[in-house]
């Protein structure tokens, strides 16, 4: 791999890099702060869905080159090969877009930017803007055996599934069918990748893997991450032969995600991901064209070539497929007329009209107005301070008490972390209980209890407690609606954690058998929510983490830490105990 750059400094290459597209589409613009480029106020429609996507830098043109008018409305960048933070899209969702039919939050399918995409979902929903949230798979590279829960990986497709969702957004389309669509589109595409070589980040040491000279990696993802075969002593057109029946072999059960019928039309996207010669890529674009036509009779009616979606300057290209199925959407609205609809996207390699460029000509920044938020409201959701200060302060103590034997559990079956996460989070929110911050309007206390999370708690379990209470937050409000103060009980309560349950199980695909905190809160929630009785839900909080020492773990790093034979039957899971704690000591309380 080349470890020779023009930027040392990866933080001031990627702001110069999204600053400028400002420069080559004056219908753009850019705050620094958040790292997000948006479309100015005036080039957008109020009554048209926004689409937000976004991920870690290093993919360009992706994301932020997809920003323009019949495309993308926004757009978040983190660090290299690292998600934005749910506060920076979560900004870019209520500071950034003025629309009023709700905004589709569309990232790619890695862990970090469906956990913060879709805590920034819940943050966007809570502050009264409607939302929805989807994350891009089309990658064929992991089969199902090797996916498990986590699923498709997103790769360069995904801008297929991008460009159409965008382009119904711009019809006036409702967000449900927006939703439906990009969920629609991506369902019929696939795609495949392959790499000679690892791509090197700017300011990082060099790593010792190299692809060997005669070897190239066959499904390798967009961060070095492994593919699922290397082939030696390759030609071309054997490579693009495997890639092929990887893509469209309906006998591969691990991989058959798109099944061909006699008549189906498709669109061919060949990527480069960002070190192959223009010239080169031509010729795969001619050879993957040459066996589709031999080997399986598809002649797209649209072939794509270029640079859509990058691994920095990876030393390989994707193989992406879309089956043209049909919407039932009517005319003007099918997937290859979506796709065809112009767009001023630098990404897409479309010219900007001359009458964009001279509207903008003159154009300074543009001044951001701080959105009204939902959750700075009053509500008339109420409580006594008293008694939510008494059982919360019980249960955060508790908590804090039991850090040493969480810290103990996780030396065991993790990276030991986890007691000391809980107990800096418990206390920051500990903090807020016993100031003079705590009210009866419980959705208000709620939302900075949130905020404490946020601020104090990362990691996983951070992005997942943040989530579920941003989530709770929504339900309760959801509950208020009598015009009048109502007594908040565990009734309502119970629907609230119920509710916020359905929204954590869109982001994560742990569920109670997997030996995570989910086995103590799932049962709480549920047992609240059907009794109404704290005491037996707590109880039933016990009982699921007492379960977890039995469970081979099929999430976390429990997966590959340590001997079973060490904790197997003795140990439960660390963050389910540690949940459990607070929950009965907030149920002795009362």
């Amino acid at each position: 791999m080349s470890s020779k750059h023009f930027f040392s400094d990866p933080t001031h290459l990627v702001l110069s890099a999204l600053r400028s597209l400002t420069l080559t589409n004056p219908s753009l613009a850019f705050d620094e702060e958040q790292k997000v480029i948006f479309r100015r106020p005036e080039t957008t429609n109020r009554s048209n869905v926004a689409v937000i996507s976004g991920g870690g830098s290093g993919h360009e043109p992706a994301f932020a080159g997809y920003v323009g008018k019949g495309f993308l409305t926004a757009s978040v960048a983190g660090t290299i090969f690292a998600s934005p933070s749910a506060e920076q899209i979560s900004r870019a969702a209520i500071d950034c877009v003025d629309t009023d039919k709700g905004v589709l939050i569309i990232p790619m399918n890695y862990t970090g930017d469906v956990l913060h995409f879709g805590m920034a979902v819940e943050k966007t929903k809570a502050a009264g803007r409607k939302a929805e949230f989807f994350a891009i798979g089309d990658d064929v590279g992991v089969g199902r055996s090797k996916g498990g829960k986590v699923g498709r990986r997103g790769l360069a497709g995904g801008i297929l599934v991008l460009k159409i969702a965008s382009a119904l957004a711009e019809t006036g389309a409702s967000l449900e069918d927006v939703h439906r669509i990009a969920q629609f589109t991506n369902a019929n595409t696939v795609t495949l990748g392959s790499s000679l070589e690892h791509v090197h980040v700017p300011g990082r040491d060099v790593s010792s893997e190299f692809v060997p000279d005669d070897e190239v990696e066959v499904g390798m993802g967009i961060h070095n991450e492994p593919g699922s075969h290397r082939m030696k002593s390759f030609s071309l057109p054997s490579l693009v032969k495997t890639m092929l029946l990887q893509l469209l072999d309906h006998n591969d059960p691990d991989r058959a995600w798109l099944i061909r019928e006699p008549g189906d039309k498709f669109v061919l996207l060949i990527n480069n991901l960002g070190s192959v010669s223009t010239l080169e890529l031509s010729g795969i674009t001619a050879e993957v064209s040459l066996q589709l036509a031999r080997d399986y009779d598809i002649r797209p009616v649209r072939t794509l070539q270029g640079t859509y979606l990058t691994s920095l300057n990876g030393l390989g290209f994707s193989i992406s497929l879309l089956r043209l199925a049909d919407t039932g959407l009517g005319p003007g609205k099918s997937l290859l007329e979506l796709l065809d609809t112009p767009t001023e996207a630098v990404g897409w390699a479309a010219p900007i009209h001359k009458s964009t460029w001279e509207k903008h000509a003159s154009d300074g920044p543009v001044e951001l107005k701080k959105a009204d938020l939902a959750h700075d409201l009053p509500s008339n959701l109420k409580v006594d301070p008293a008694i939510l200060k008494k059982s919360l302060s019980a249960g955060l103590r508790r908590l804090i008490d039991a850090e040493p034997k969480i810290t103990k559990y996780d030396t065991i079956v993790g990276d030991g972390d986890c007691g000391v996460g809980l107990k800096r989070g418990a206390e920051a929110v500990l903090k807020v209980v016993e100031g003079n911050d705590i009210n009866d309007d419980v959705a208000i206390t709620a939302h900075k209890i949130v905020g404490a999370v946020e601020a104090t708690m990362d990691g996983t379990s951070g992005a997942i407690y943040a989530i579920f209470l941003n989530a709770l937050v929504h339900g309760l409000r959801a509950q208020d609606t009598a015009g009048s103060p109502i007594p908040v009980d565990a009734k309502i309560w119970g629907q609230a954690l119920k509710s916020a349950v359905t929204a954590l199980a869109k982001y994560t695909p742990a569920q109670v058998g997997d030996r995570t905190l989910v086995d103590a809160l799932v049962p709480f929630c549920d047992t609240l929510s059907k009794t109404a009785d704290v005491h037996a839900a707590a109880k039933a909080a016990q009982e699921g983490t007492e379960a977890t020492k039995h469970l081979k773990a099929s999430l976390g790093r429990t997966v590959y830490v340590g001997s079973e034979e060490e904790w197997l039957g003795k140990v439960p899971d660390p963050g389910a105990y540690g949940l459990s704690e607070f929950l009965s000591g907030l149920a002795d309380s009362l």
